[in-house]
């Protein structure tokens, strides 16, 4: 199968889904092409076995899991929805100013505190003790509209009601403007010719797929873009790889149903520890089917008393001391200095729950787990400030281009990246 198109954007997350989203709308011609398939049927675990990798069990040589899906909207379908914007410093340094593009993202996705009458009981008496000891937590920004939320809780199976804003959302919109898609489509290698990205190599089931293009934007994720870079020749991709480590401290409450898990996850936050400390406290709870894994090797949860489970994230800015192969395996394991932020993160969490009467002995901690994963094609080292690499009309644009990690949901700076690529690929 031979394809061509003006603009081919490899990868329909919150980086791809935004750049061929803006540069339809300028009337560019645009291919969209996506590894995983095209679905609206959220909000079941089913769901999440058959479209996170290796069913959310995705680990790096060492164990740690790493979570991402392989779907058209990518990782934003299962996100908390969460609006906070991130290391706008550090790309201001490296010569990325993403201010103007920051605002555009916060109207159009309506990004705002979230509701008060939908921060359940669970995430409210977090937020009251927390701010009793002085922790500074206040609802999460979210890109949710309170309309439509039904607190189903079930934010990382995918929103079934459409609350959510999700790169989906993005999709639609391309297609209004004239922008095409085809799903299925993974990509093995981009063709250079003479410095020059010309086309690419794909396969779509067992047959092979060719797509001539004359600009290129790779936006398959902190994994993939590594990947296809370094069986593209760019032997320096795939280094510095951060995955936004968390862990999530559990209390059980005592005879007391609160139901946790049928609240908007990640309802309220405190960021009081990001910048000196590099972690932020949010509630959060797994559904079953992955607490089972990441549990304490020693603890047993009996069903019965998942009612009466709490829990609260420590989410921190790990060491970029990963590394992604070209055969698309990773390793990454968390550094001493990672594991001090995620103890102290838990340690919090541990004083919080024992503010609310939970006992000792009902509290414990969970395995690391990353999140967000990306740093391994960065700003710098593989792309300069224009999000360009060394090979002419061939860009990079999601998560693998940060210079760190966030330490935080990083969507609304991709977004805000992927709009400030397309300004720079409309106005050359």
């Amino acid at each position: 199968m031979k394809l061509k198109a003006d603009i081919v954007v490899i990868g329909s997350g919150a980086g791809g889904a935004t750049v061929a989203k803006e540069l339809a709308k300028s009337g560019k011609d645009v291919l969209l092409v996506e590894r995983g398939p095209f679905t609206e049927q959220f909000g079941t675990q089913r769901f999440a076995m058959g479209f996170y990798d290796r069913c959310g069990l995705r680990t790096s040589k060492e164990g740690v899991i790493v979570y991402r899906t392989l779907m058209a909207g990518g990782t934003t379908v299962v996100s908390c929805g969460n609006g906070l914007s991130v290391l706008e410093e550090e790309l201001s340094d490296l010569g990325v100013d993403i201010s103007d593009e920051i605002e555009e993202v916060k109207t159009e996705l309506g990004i705002k505190p979230l509701a008060n009458r939908l921060i359940g009981k669970g995430s409210m008496a977090i937020m009251h003790a927390g701010n009793k000891l002085g922790f500074d937590m206040e609802p999460m920004p979210k890109f949710i509209n309170s309309s439509r939320c039904v607190s189903c809780g079930l934010c990382v199976l995918g929103c079934k009601t459409g609350a959510k804003w999700s790169a989906i959302d993005s999709i639609k919109e391309m297609h209004q403007h004239g922008g095409s898609m085809i799903t299925g489509i993974d990509v093995k290698s981009i063709v250079i010719s003479k410095n020059r990205a010309i086309g690419l190599v794909a396969k779509k089931g067992q047959k092979q797929v060719r797509i001539h293009a004359n600009k290129i934007v790779l936006s398959a994720g902190g994994f993939g873009s590594a990947v296809i870079l370094k069986r593209s020749g760019f032997h320096k991709a795939g280094n510095k790889f951060f995955a936004d480590l968390f862990n999530v401290t559990y209390g059980v409450l005592k005879d007391k149903r609160i139901n946790f898990y049928q609240e908007p996850s990640m309802a309220v936050v405190s960021t009081k520890f990001q910048k000196k400390e590099g972690f932020i406290l949010s509630p959060f709870i797994d559904v079953p089917l992955i607490l089972r894994w990441v549990m304490p090797k020693h603890r047993h949860l009996r069903a019965d008393r998942y009612n009466n489970l709490i829990g609260i994230m420590t989410k921190i800015k790990d060491d970029s001391s990963g590394k992604v192969t070209k055969n698309e395996r990773f390793f990454k394991v968390p550094s001493s200095n990672d594991h001090s932020k995620l103890d102290k993160g838990a340690g919090i969490a541990k004083d919080i729950f024992q503010e609310m009467e939970i006992r000792k002995q009902d509290i414990f901690s969970t395995k690391p787990r990353g999140a967000h994963p990306g740093g391994s094609a960065s700003i710098g080292t593989v792309v300069d400030n224009n999000l360009k690499t060394e090979i002419d009309n061939l860009f990079v644009c999601d998560a693998s281009v940060l210079p760190s990690s966030p330490g935080a949901p990083p969507i609304v700076t991709i977004v805000a990246l992927g709009k400030r690529l397309a300004k720079n690929i409309i106005m050359n």
